[in-house]
């Protein structure tokens, strides 16, 4: 009997052991499975890695670098690869722990080239002290220092609002280089104030070019396209594009109000491949306690910062503080952490700005976070290495134009005598050979 018992006990521990070992392996396998770095972040790394340290079934995962001098265990991006050369490869393999079960699981990674060697700037931008009528269109200027600045083509639109927009008139332009390095989007408000005044627009301008010259465009009506979310849509505001690796797509982003609702929130949905509509319905992607205008997102160090003009409200609802701040996020999904610190140097002092947008120096680690004094006819701007404290005294550009809420993209000299042979007024030291 004893004998009978004890083989029983031995035969529960057994299926106890075996059932746990394979409930485990199958966890294991499970979580090894849904593994995965996406395709942007494996085929030209420039940013950190997103790592799961936590299956979804609870295995432990264990990240290795085949080159930790370039990438770390922990998946931080240490340094890009030499342009005189192949893009350095390597393999980030991961061990997927459940019980005792330890599955491997590598992924091939090419990381990307040291920053293009840019020598100038590019502005663009709407104007704000020509004929009403006149300045809605794009506009750009050049700068070899990003502080001293010459409009091209005589301060004239290097495009007609009326040829690529609904209204007959754009604002806010925003530009960007592309993911290639030798594509750039541009999107813009599609808003013409003088004809209709403030009350309503309903939609934006996409622009692609490979030149810089010559734009393939398409405007979006949120009214139209999307009548069921967006029937309601009183404003369309200040769009901006952003490369997401996780979706290997372009991200345009921008605030949206709607006439029945106070709150100024942002929308955001994937640019299609030719640029020139949306793949999806946008989607509410950021929504500030009070409220904001004029997003801007740039990356750096794993994490995303989001700016834009917001404000401080009283109990009762009542602005009373606006300027400049700042989100920041670790996906361009959010969740965003807000900071309800100003960042600009005139919050305190009751002068208002708008426009903010950040850049980087070429060849520098200091960024720029430049504002339109929109009252003032000045443009101004602030320092930082980190993003996070920036100089306290604000700096003014040099300019023969007066530009309103625009952006910088660094270009190099064989871009500027592009630009120059199309519209003339590069600064003559873009222009030179050495």
């Amino acid at each position: 009997m004893k004998v009978y018992i004890l083989k029983y006990l031995l035969s529960i521990v057994l299926l106890l052991f075996f059932g746990e070992n394979s409930q485990a392996q199958n966890k294991a396998k499970i979580d090894a499975a849904a593994l995965n770095i996406p395709t942007g972040y494996l085929n030209n790394l420039h940013w950190d890695l997103p790592l799961d340290s936590v299956g979804n079934n609870g295995s432990i995962i264990k990240w290795k670098s085949s080159n930790p001098a370039y990438v770390s265990d922990k998946g931080k991006l240490l340094k890009l690869s030499p342009r005189n050369g192949s893009k350095t490869k390597l393999k980030m393999t991961a061990t997927i722990t459940s019980g005792n079960t330890k599955l491997k699981k590598s992924f091939d990674i090419i990381v990307a080239y040291q920053e293009m060697s840019l020598q100038g700037y590019l502005f663009s931008y709407f104007e704000g002290s020509g004929p009403r009528d006149k300045d809605e269109q794009i506009r750009f200027g050049a700068s070899a220092d990003a502080v001293n600045w010459s409009a091209l083509n005589k301060n004239q639109p290097i495009i007609s609002s009326e040829l690529i927009s609904g209204t007959g008139g754009v604002r806010d332009p925003h530009i960007l280089r592309g993911e290639d390095e030798k594509s750039f989007y541009m999107v813009a408000t599609d808003m013409s104030t003088a004809k209709n005044g403030w009350g309503h627009n309903p939609g934006i301008v996409l622009l692609k070019s490979n030149n810089l010259i010559d734009w393939k465009h398409g405007f979006i009506d949120l009214e139209k396209l999307y009548p069921t979310k967006f029937k309601n849509v009183q404003w369309v505001w200040a769009p901006q594009t952003v490369y997401d690796p996780a979706a290997c797509k372009y991200l345009v982003y921008f605030t949206v109000k709607f006439k029945d609702d106070l709150k100024l929130d942002f929308y955001s949905a994937y640019a299609n491949p030719d640029f020139n509509a949306f793949e999806n319905e946008p989607k509410l992607m950021f929504s500030p306690k009070y409220g904001a205008i004029d997003g801007d997102i740039i990356y750096k160090d794993g994490l995303y910062h989001f700016f834009f003009k917001g404000n401080t409200k009283d109990e009762n609802g009542k602005e009373y503080k606006n300027g400049i701040r700042q989100a920041i996020g670790k996906s361009l999904q959010g969740p965003w952490i807000e900071d309800f610190n100003y960042l600009d140097a005139y919050s305190a002092k009751k002068i208002v700005v708008e426009g903010s947008s950040v850049f980087k120096l070429n060849n520098d680690d200091t960024y720029i976070l430049m504002y339109d004094l929109y009252t003032n006819h000045r443009y101004e701007f602030q320092r930082s290495k980190d993003l996070y404290q920036f100089t306290q005294t604000p700096e003014s550009f040099t300019k023969n134009f007066y530009p309103r809420h625009g952006s910088i993209i660094g270009i190099t000299k064989e871009e500027a005598k592009r630009l120059d042979d199309k519209w003339g007024g590069v600064p003559e030291i873009l222009l030179k050979n050495n």
